[in-house]
């Protein structure tokens, strides 16, 4: 079965870093694309940053030049290293391929960054 471990949020002020992980059991790295979700409450998950098996990756206008989502094909891994941080980036970031290739998602990683 396939599981997806999101790990590395945390409470940060703003102008700050972080790097999330996540690790993907080894059926889903035959997916072309990953990419990084986030969920912010009362909103809807949404798409910021893609990335092929190639390299070529692709952002959300709200992140570009702050965030960059690498992938270690290798440890099925998943990055996303997010500098520059605002505090309209809290929220829950996941981990998955976009559709229609989504797999059951993950519980998340918290990112809380303060003003």
């Amino acid at each position: 079965q396939v599981q997806l471990v999101e790990s590395g949020g945390g409470l940060v002020q703003a102008g700050g870093s972080l790097r999330l992980s996540c690790a993907a059991s080894g059926s889903i790295f035959s997916i072309n694309v990953m990419g990084w979700y986030r969920q912010a409450p009362g909103k809807q998950r949404e798409l910021v940053a893609v990335i092929t098996s190639g390299g070529s990756t692709n952002y959300v206008d709200s992140v570009k030049g702050r965030f960059t989502i690498s992938r270690d094909n290798a440890k099925n891994t998943v990055f996303l290293q997010m500098n520059s941080l605002k505090p309209e980036d809290t929220a829950v970031y996941y981990c998955n391929a976009p559709m229609p290739w989504t797999v059951p998602w993950g519980q998340g990683t918290q990112v809380t960054v303060s003003s």
